[in-house]
C-alpha cells in the first residue's frame, strides 16, 4: 500500500533537509498524473479562478468553486498531501464561519489541510481552525487575495520594514501551529533567512532556491495558460502549443474528409446490411 504523505512528513522532510515538491491541480486526471509522478503535495489553489474559470482575480473564487475542484482532485490522489486554498471572504467574517468553511474543505472536499493568506492579523482564525483539528498552511509575501490593497503584482519584503514584518508574521504563524508557510514573490535572501529561523518548512514561489520546497501553478509550468506568466515560472513543457497544433490538424482533416478513416469506423457483415435495408 502506498504510504500517504502527511503534515508530519513535511516537518520530517525539513529536518532531513529533503526538498518538498508541490504543484497545483484542479481536476481528477491531472491530480492522478501528478500523484503517480511522485509529487509530494497537491495544492488546489484559488489560482483556478484565472487558469480554469477565466476570472480576472482570485477574489472572485467562491467556496463552491473550491469545493467542486477539491472533490475532483481528492478522488485522484492516493499518496500526495492534498491542500485546499480557503477563498476570499471564507475566513474573514468571524471565527465560527471560518472554521465551518475550513471544515467543509476537509469533510466534503476530502483535503488534508487548508491554506490561508495573511500574517499576524489572521492568527486568531488560524488558531481556531487548528483547534478544530484542521491542519493549516500559511501564505506570506505577495498574497493574491489582497491584490487591490497591494496595488498590483509586486515583490514583497524589499524594504527593511517589510522584511521585519514578514519575519515576525512567519514566526507568529509558526507559533500559532501552521505546519508550513508559502513564501510568494519574496527576495531570495529574505526567504532564506526566514526559512533558517523556522522549524516548519517554507514553500517558495518566486522566493529563491533556499526555501524548503517549491510550488508552481501547473498551467504555467506546462505552457497551458495563455495569459501573463510571472518571471519566476520555468516552463517545463509547451503543451498549450501542442494542443493548438493537434486541434488545427484535426479541424483540417475533418474539413477535408480525411478523418475518420476506415480504421476508425465500425462494420457489419454485408448480409446483415441486406437484412437491415431489405436487400436494397
Amino acid at each position: 500500500m502506498t504510504k500517504r504523505i502527511t503534515t508530519a512528513t513535511f516537518k520530517k522532510m525539513k529536518q532531513d533537509k529533503q526538498k518538498i515538491a508541490v504543484l497545483t491541480a484542479y481536476d481528477y486526471p491531472t491530480a492522478k498524473l501528478l500523484d503517480s509522478s511522485g509529487i509530494d503535495a497537491i495544492l488546489i489553489g484559488d489560482s483556478l479562478g484565472m487558469v480554469i474559470l477565466g476570472y480576472e482575480t482570485t477574489t472572485q473564487v467562491t467556496m463552491e468553486d473550491m469545493l467542486h475542484h477539491t472533490k475532483a482532485v481528492s478522488r485522484g490522489v492516493a499518496r500526495a498531501l492534498v491542500i485546499a486554498d480557503m477563498p476570499f471572504l471564507s475566513y474573514h467574517l468571524g471565527l465560527k464561519e471560518s472554521v465551518i468553511n475550513a471544515g467543509r474543505l476537509i469533510q466534503e472536499g476530502q483535503a488534508q489541510a487548508v491554506k490561508l493568506e495573511g500574517g499576524i492579523e489572521i492568527i486568531p482564525t488560524v488558531e481556531a481552525i487548528i483547534k478544530a483539528g484542521i491542519p493549516v498552511m500559511g501564505h506570506l509575501g505577495f498574497t493574491p487575495q489582497s491584490i487591490h490593497n497591494l496595488g498590483g503584482y509586486f515583490v514583497q519584503g524589499k524594504t527593511d520594514e517589510q522584511a521585519k514584518k514578514l519575519l515576525s508574521d512567519a514566526k507568529a504563524l509558526e507559533k500559532a501551529g501552521v505546519f508550513s508557510i508559502v513564501l510568494e514573490m519574496v527576495p531570495a535572501e529574505l526567504a532564506e533567512k526566514i526559512s533558517a529561523q523556522l522549524s516548519i518548512p517554507t514553500i517558495g514561489i518566486g522566493a529563491g532556491v533556499n526555501c524548503d520546497g517549491q510550488v508552481l501553478v501547473i498551467h504555467d509550468m506546462l505552457g497551458l495558460y495563455q495569459g501573463s506568466i510571472p518571471k519566476f515560472v520555468k516552463k517545463y513543457s509547451e503543451i498549450g502549443e501542442e494542443i493548438n497544433q493537434a486541434v488545427s490538424k484535426y479541424v483540417n482533416e475533418v474539413k477535408h474528409g480525411l478523418f475518420p478513416r476506415q480504421e476508425h469506423s465500425f462494420k457489419v457483415e454485408k448480409q446483415e446490411v441486406n437484412k437491415l435495408y431489405g436487400g436494397k
